[in-house]
């Protein structure tokens, strides 16, 4: 018989409906059940896409003993981390200050009351290795529930005590440039010479840290912080972390050289890399990079794309029961599909061997399959696409892992700044059409009253209250989509959630609450300035308000972004390159920065040459604005008057560069705009 979450929309709580295991989605009416049977409250966290949420699912959630001991113990609660960050972010940051560590599955054994008392991320069935096994520890948590419930409610209370003081606001202050080099610097200490990327296994791809060393870079003309991301690019677009079969990359890789992925496939992931590729080749224009960046945006619009054009959020690491099987390739079998001569050349070019080079994770032990990478960077080879071909179309006959096709506000404005990014440094209208439909799709279907976004759609029904990066991530990507079109309806969009956000979300000393102020009230409210896999929101935010700055004028929202960094500055200070998407903001307010705008008729040659001069270089910095001028209503003028006299002179495409809110003497001509805006930069040379 199903479970009460045969009701949810969420994906993964749905994987758990047929458990014996009784559980509950998060909600009111678990925690009175709990309080009304004097029980605990068991909180599992995970997602849809998750391999060790499986293996624990398959061993103790399945396993009607273990589900006996939990039911009869206690009041079980299964969340959704995609769906509710609110909630994983606030038990996460319980799990990593009691263990010093993190992951998914998150387990949470906690009060009524929603203290915890006990954490852990995956636990076993039996205990092993030192390792407490679900069997032994659930009679032992119900005994000391039963028999020591005062030390229980102390050690809660302790927990929640420690929570609030690490989550409480800091004492403002005004980072500066410095902070930029000790990021910098500490990149440096840990970058892996060997295999670029930064640590060791596992290895993890860090976007935001990269698109920052890029922005330093251009800032300083360091040119060791250029090499470090090429190489880190270039290592992960060889290794088995990316999918040379099917595009797109993995989540991580277990190993230090990229070769063995985890497989599971994120849009969150696709987005930003692809953003950070399309970066790199502005920086360094290594064509590899441009390629890796058509590649993952063509995986998203062929399997991550939905009928109505939203994007969906993930594919499984697992098929058939075990991880990674739709990816790897036995010998044997690239023979059924290749020719003799074929199947040489793959073990030449993607390391593939007769015994397979694909080693268990958790054993260590060959399987006898092969993931596909390469030891280093080649020429493009017709041969090798033709082969790609025939094993893409073998591929399709497999069973494919498990697609996660909720559709997420947040990581959906990730995919449009992507799309409208790449649109416009490659021009290519295909990536702006998609950014657009999406862009569409999020208006129509989650949105309510104007500007309150909702954070989840599946199945054709919008729900959740959104939360910080939901606003963040789709301003960003409404103000490139405006970048990109010169459409003005995304710039009033992004102005209007901008609004909106700062309502509902700003804290007093101007950083931004992940919950609105009419939330449900958990533990803390908090205020997430940390990456992870993405950027924080409150760094999006200070560099969305920026934006918006320079291309209204408008300096009270410059003020306002301002005001995000001093709120952070104790964690600038200590800890930067864990804010690297903070510290790409804060380069950007210490300018100098530039607005660019076009004024001409925006089809014309001269007015694309500057469009196109503009967009192939890699200028952080920059802004553009185009004002057309064949337009007697100019719906850009209207939304910003100080536009309004800005036109073409003898009938050319001119450009006005500014800086500091003042113009510098117009430009009709190509050379004359790039000059305007390299005497605004601080590092001169480079291929940009």
């Amino acid at each position: 018989m199903a479970n009460r979450l045969a009701r949810e929309q969420s994906p993964y709580l749905l994987q758990h409906k047929d458990n014996p295991v009784d559980w509950w989605p998060w909600s009111d009416a678990a925690f009175a059940a709990a309080a009304a049977e004097d029980k605990p409250v068991f909180l599992s966290v995970g997602y849809a896409t998750c391999h060790w949420c499986h293996v624990m699912e398959h061993e103790s959630f399945e396993d009607p003993a273990v589900a006996a001991l939990m039911n009869e113990a206690f009041v079980n609660v299964k969340v959704d981390r995609e769906e509710r960050p609110d909630i994983d972010t606030v038990y996460m940051t319980v799990c990593q200050m009691v263990t010093q560590r993190g992951g998914w599955p998150l387990t949470i054994i906690m009060t009524p009351d929603k203290r915890p008392f006990f954490v852990a991320t995956y636990i076993p069935k039996h205990s092993i290795h030192g390792r407490m096994g679900m069997l032994d520890l659930i009679p032992r948590v119900a005994a000391v529930w039963r028999n020591q419930r005062s030390d229980v409610t102390k050690d809660a209370e302790r927990t929640t005590s420690a929570l609030l003081r690490i989550t409480a606001a800091e004492a403002p202050g005004d980072p500066d440039e410095g902070v930029l080099h000790q990021a910098f610097s500490a990149l440096r200490s840990s970058f892996d010479p060997t295999h670029g990327g930064f640590g060791g296994a596992p290895k993890f791809p860090s976007p935001t840290q990269l698109r920052f060393l890029l922005r330093y870079w251009k800032r300083t003309g360091q040119s060791e912080a250029l090499l470090m991301v090429g190489q880190t690019l270039a290592a992960m677009r060889n290794g088995g972390i990316y999918d040379h079969i099917g595009w797109g990359f993995h989540r991580y890789a277990t190993d230090a050289s990229w070769t063995v992925p985890h497989f599971e496939k994120m849009l969150y992931d696709q987005a930003m890399l692809a953003l950070t590729y399309t970066e790199a080749f502005q920086a360094i224009g290594e064509e590899l990079f441009a390629e890796t960046a058509h590649e993952i945006l063509r995986y998203v619009l062929r399997d991550m794309t939905s009928p109505e054009g939203g994007f969906y959020s993930a594919e499984d690491a697992d098929s058939e029961g075990k991880e990674g099987k739709f990816y790897v390739w036995t010998h044997a079998e690239l023979g059924e599909v290749l020719s003799d001569h074929e199947v040489q050349l793959l073990e030449h070019v993607y390391n593939v061997q007769h015994g397979g080079n694909f080693r268990d994770e958790a054993t260590g032990q060959r399987t006898g399959e092969n993931i596909l990478y390469r030891s280093q960077a080649g020429a493009l080879d017709t041969r090798l696409d033709a082969i790609r071909q025939k094993l893409f179309a073998r591929r399709t006959l497999r069973v494919r892992p498990l697609k996660d096709d909720k559709v997420l506000t947040d990581w959906n404005g990730l995919m449009i700044a992507a799309m409208a990014r790449a649109a416009r440094v490659f021009d290519e209208p295909l990536y702006a059409d998609a950014a657009a439909r999406a862009a569409a799709f999020v208006q129509t279907h989650l949105t309510r009253e104007g500007c309150q976004l909702l954070h989840r759609w599946r199945n054709g029904a919008g729900g959740i209250a959104a939360f910080l990066d939901d606003y963040a991530y789709m301003i960003w990507g409404l103000v490139e989509l405006y970048e990109t079109t010169f459409d003005v309806q995304y710039l009033r969009r992004a102005l209007h959630l901008t609004g909106f956000c700062r309502k509902h979300f700003r804290a007093d000393d101007g950083a931004y609450y992940l919950t609105s102020d009419n939330a449900e009230a958990l533990l803390v409210r908090t205020r997430p300035f940390y990456d992870g896999p993405v950027p924080s929101g409150n760094a999006i935010m200070m560099m969305n308000l920026l934006r918006l700055s320079r291309l209204l004028g408008d300096p009270a929202l410059a003020r306002a972004a301002w005001n995000i960094a001093r709120a952070h500055a104790g964690a600038l200070g200590v800890a930067p390159t864990g804010l690297a998407a903070m510290l790409s903001a804060l380069e950007y307010a210490l300018g100098p920065s530039a607005e660019v705008v076009i004024a001409g008729v925006p089809e014309a040659a001269d007015t694309q040459a500057m469009l196109r001069a503009l967009r192939t270089r890699y200028l952080p910095g920059v802004v553009t604005m185009l004002r057309p001028t064949d337009d007697p209503v100019s719906e850009i003028a209207a939304l910003v008057p100080a536009l309004a006299p800005h036109t073409s002179i003898d009938g050319k495409a001119t450009a006005y560069v500014c800086t500091a809110f003042a113009c510098q003497s117009p430009a009709t001509d190509v050379a004359g705009m790039l000059q305007a805006v390299k005497g605004v930069q601080l590092h001169q040379d480079g291929p940009s």
